[in-house]
């Protein structure tokens, strides 16, 4: 699904929204450039915050980093930790902290803020506590598809997206508790580079990249990589990449205005006829009538 680089989302809730127990105060995306001022100033008073003084935040947040190195510290005794791509720090309201990217690094953070009674007894119940705040979760992408979910549900700010969004915390937080509890069966190298092949391929759906150049960043042979990938996945990189395409399409089919043409080229196929075939033998319907069947329903 397409993201604008930042997206950034602050939003409100109503007495109704409160009675679900959770409720989401903020969620984003941004790409922090190798030396650039951080935190960029496109933030409200409310969460901007100079790295050497730090913050207190009054709700809770999960911030992802998936790509670049940075520094986290928190608490009285102001604790620090290295940050890398993979880990997410989990904010507690009340606590102190501050984080940044190293010099010369930047990275690229996503985030969802969040409050109300559910997380309250989650937290009282012992869940989270006694540990350091960082959780080393490695590039999933699943975790990086509820992000960008949650951006598009709060983009659109429907009736119930409080809820939606209520529900999307809950699982980011419960594939964050599973994974910590799970962690010492996916610190193998094969499957850190697979999982990071995964994300390279769907922050770069919009780009021009071939599973040799994923091959060549993350310096495995193609066809090591090739068999390691089907092996963990059963699916093949290139027929990964087709199908990330594909949900791609439909989404923009569904909930854009752009044109087929368009489209196609947003994607980088060959021509939008290549395009219309390609899509009418994947899915039995013409990019049009997929657009008009969704339309009816």
């Amino acid at each position: 699904m397409a993201t604008k680089e930042p997206n950034l989302n602050y939003l409100i809730t109503n007495e109704i929204d409160e009675l679900w127990g959770l409720t989401v105060t903020t969620v984003g995306h941004q790409r922090i450039q190798e030396n650039e001022i951080y935190p960029p100033k496109n933030h409200p008073l409310g969460y901007y915050f100079n790295v050497n003084k730090g913050r207190v935040l009054n709700e809770y947040q999960l911030l992802y980093i998936t790509d670049g190195n940075g520094v986290f510290t928190y608490g009285n005794s102001k604790q620090s930790c290295f940050i890398t791509e993979g880990k997410m720090f989990f904010l507690m309201p009340g606590v102190w902290h501050t984080y940044k990217p190293i010099e010369n690094s930047g990275w690229n953070e996503y985030w969802i803020g969040f409050k109300g009674e559910i997380i309250e007894k989650i937290v009282s119940e012992g869940f989270f506590l006694n540990r350091a705040p960082v959780f080393n979760l490695g590039l999933n992408e699943r975790i990086i598809d509820l992000y960008l979910k949650a951006i598009e549900i709060a983009n659109e700010e429907r009736a119930g997206f409080q809820q939606a969004l209520s529900g999307i915390v809950m699982h980011i937080l419960g594939l964050m508790y599973y994974r910590d509890k799970t962690g010492d069966f996916e610190d193998q190298d094969l499957i850190k580079k697979i999982n990071k092949a995964k994300v390279i391929m769907r922050e770069s759906v919009y780009k021009i990249i071939t599973p040799e150049d994923i091959a060549k960043l993350l310096n495995i042979s193609y066809s090591g990589f090739r068999r390691a990938f089907k092996e963990f996945t059963g699916t093949s990189p290139s027929k990964y990449m087709v199908e990330l395409k594909m949900n791609e399409a439909k989404l923009l089919l569904s909930s854009s205005t752009h044109s087929v043409k368009e489209i196609a080229f947003l994607l980088n196929f060959d021509n939008p006829e290549y395009f219309h075939v390609f899509f009418k033998k994947r899915t039995g319907f013409t990019p049009v009538k997929y657009r008009s069947n969704v339309e009816i329903k």
